[in-house]
């Protein structure tokens, strides 16, 4: 490295982490961090911190949480840091065009796709929706789009066939930090040549909703077996059993084989799984949950539950 940075990092999720812990360890100085006010969670509704904040107090960081960055205040606070550059990792607040043009060097976006492809909230998980082979970690110069600003790096990751978000963001954490900390040392030296990105390529990805997490039994099995592997942490793909109860699927596997039966159909429960039709093909059910309960596996779930021949979610 030949050039100290001060920076300034923005960021909330565990995401974010090993970005800000491979700052800490570089010669980079950080000089804030800034993350989303906590939030209420758990049964008690208490204010939790987010694992950004909880690592910045760890690393004895300054830690600002404003609710938004369009304050004036707010922004000479910012200011006032003296930031060569900020660093954004999944902070999910708005940068106004004043923030943008306060550092330096601009703000830096990690984000988790091959921009311009899944722009967005939500990339990791719609990358594995739409069957995507391939992702990775893009660094972005940020303007006032939504993630449309130039590419400085950008580094490919494969998505493998049993790979959820949560696998999948843990990768691309690790590779973004990596990726990162080049980027800055060839943006100190000013090595970087910004690529403008190519609009006509662009897609979006939208942030993830519950009702998403519906499996639609009319779907065919190999789309629905993306589905759980994308809803892995969350909102978790879901249906309903007869009698109403929520059962949540975390692993499961398409199988070419015919239905047998209306969608939605329990065709066969054992030990290697239960299986489902679907409207193409058949959906084993590999590991589940029933609500306040633990995940099973299919034998250790069909041991208290006998569902052959009964019927899963509303197939229309």
């Amino acid at each position: 490295m030949t050039e100290c940075l001060d920076l300034v990092f923005a960021g909330t999720p565990q995401f974010a982490v090993p970005t800000l812990r491979a700052l800490c360890a570089s010669g980079h100085r950080v000089r804030a961090v800034y993350t989303q006010p906590d939030r209420r969670a758990g049964r008690g509704r208490r204010p939790r911190p987010s694992p950004v904040k909880t690592l910045a107090l760890e690393c004895g960081l300054s830690v600002e949480q404003p609710p938004s960055l369009r304050e004036e205040a707010v922004q000479a606070d910012l200011r006032a840091l003296g930031a060569d550059a900020l660093i954004v990792v999944a902070y999910g607040l708005l940068l106004p065009p004043a923030v943008l043009a306060i550092p330096r060097l601009g703000c830096l976006n990690v984000h988790a796709s091959l921009l311009p492809r899944w722009r967005g909230a939500a990339p990791i998980q719609r990358a594995l929706l739409a069957g995507d082979t391939e992702t990775g970690v893009s660094i972005m110069q940020m303007d006032k789009g939504l993630d449309t600003g130039p590419i400085l790096a950008r580094s490919t990751c494969s998505i493998g066939p049993d790979d959820t978000a949560a696998r999948l963001a843990e990768r691309l954490a690790a590779q973004g930090a990596d990726l990162l900390l080049e980027t800055l040392d060839r943006l100190a030296q000013g090595g970087v040549q910004p690529l403008a990105q190519d609009p006509a390529r662009a897609c979006y990805a939208p942030k993830l909703s519950k009702a998403e997490a519906v499996l639609d039994w009319r779907r065919p099995a190999p789309e629905l077996e993306r589905r759980v592997r994308a809803f892995d942490p969350w909102p978790v793909a879901q249906t309903r059993l007869e009698g109403g109860a929520v059962l949540r699927i975390w692993r499961a596997r398409a199988l070419p084989h015919a239905p047998g039966g209306p969608p939605g159909s329990v065709l066969d429960a054992g030990a290697t799984g239960i299986d489902v039709a679907a409207g193409e093909g058949v959906l084993r059910l590999l590991e589940v949950q029933l609500p306040g309960g633990r995940r099973l596996d299919a034998g250790a779930f069909l041991a208290g539950h006998a569902i052959a021949g009964t019927r899963l979610g509303v197939a229309g």
